[in-house]
């Protein structure tokens, strides 16, 4: 009996699993490569079921994405204008003030985002610099908003820090499948990153994990991809993906933007969303860089695949994005609206 076969009772008959203890991290590479291949209309309705059994339909959650400290990273992430190996024009910036952090923080906030996302374009962050990104932290909660950061590298000393601050999600993208990695990233391993993740999930934070299709990866890599996430011992509670937004001055940039046929089609797109939504039923599943792209058919066609939350606003960090008023303008043309309530529940992600 094939994986289709073990899962199509349970999938058409609308009894998607419902509960803890089915689900699963013991997914393997063929299992999920065969979800991937499915008819596309019958892959988006398995995700369609697989979230409405868990997640709330019809509601999406608004997050803010924030660069507090912009460029000069000495990583050479093949994807990142911010990196000192590019040459895309980004200024390098210090830290930003915290008041300031808490200002933009406030304006997101009367916008309707739950979530305040803060990146810092750092290999790691110093020891003389947490002082400050605690005190941000415990300022944006104290608004009322859910705190998210990326930081680079963390060692369990200051993901300590970070819980003891209150931070309720880390985000540390694994980027693309384990054997792809070096291609993209030559300054760290895979296995950096699975312990940083490793740091944050034993300090008590949530885990904020996915990563960027589109870099000219094929099919087996983006199944490798997902894999690494589903098969995690504990699935990550937010699973970003991104489309990659060439920019020229990256490597991937120069390499790609010249060539139409390396950008991922929006089928392709949707598959790898919905595959990590059956995958990982529990994950909120947002879309992420490369949407001011993306059609509203493409988009609507994700949220019927499983994807529940986006980052709104006019910028991520340094690449542009869809506005506020483009996505409140969309959100009444599909009649979906913004999470309002607390997530739903992630106990029982671990196998």
């Amino acid at each position: 009996m094939t994986m289709t076969e073990t899962l199509a009772p349970a999938m058409t008959s609308g009894a998607a699993p419902t509960s803890g203890d089915q689900l699963r991290n013991d997914w393997t590479r063929a299992e999920i490569a065969e979800l991937y291949a499915l008819p596309f209309t019958e892959l988006v309705f398995r995700a369609a079921e697989v979230h409405r059994a868990h997640q709330a339909a019809g509601e999406v959650q608004l997050a803010t994405l924030l660069s507090i400290k912009t460029g000069g990273c000495p990583e050479d992430c093949g994807y990142c204008s911010q990196s000192v190996k590019a040459d895309a024009g980004v200024t390098a910036t210090k830290l930003m003030d915290v008041r300031e952090v808490l200002q933009n923080a406030a304006r997101a906030k009367d916008n309707g985002s739950q979530r305040f996302c803060m990146g810092a374009a750092w290999r790691n962050p110093k020891d003389r610099d947490m002082p400050a990104i605690v005190e941000i932290v415990k300022g944006v909660r104290e608004l009322g908003l859910e705190t998210c950061m990326t930081l680079g590298m963390l060692t369990p000393p200051q993901a300590e820090m970070l819980a003891d601050a209150g931070l309720d999600y880390y985000n540390h993208n694994i980027d693309t499948a384990p054997e792809r990695y070096a291609d993209v990233i030559t300054t760290r391993t895979f296995e950096d990153r699975l312990e940083t993740i490793d740091n944050v999930r034993k300090a008590g934070i949530n885990v904020c994990t996915g990563g960027i299709v589109g870099m000219g990866e094929t099919r087996e890599d983006r199944v490798g991809f997902i894999h690494a996430l589903a098969t995690m011992p504990q699935h990550p509670e937010s699973v970003p993906v991104n489309a990659l937004v060439p920019v020229k001055g990256t490597v991937l940039g120069d390499m790609l933007a010249d060539t139409p046929l390396a950008k991922i089609d929006d089928i392709e797109f949707v598959r790898t969303v919905a595959t990590a939504r059956i995958t990982m039923p529990l994950s909120m599943v947002r879309l992420s860089a490369g949407r001011e792209s993306m059609s509203e058919s493409t988009q609507a066609l994700c949220f019927l695949a499983g994807a529940n939350s986006i980052f709104t606003g006019d910028k991520l960090l340094t690449a542009p994005n869809a506005g506020d008023d483009s996505d409140a303008a969309m959100f009444a043309r599909l009649g979906l609206k913004p999470l309002a309530g607390p997530e739903p529940l992630r106990a029982g992600c671990g196998g």
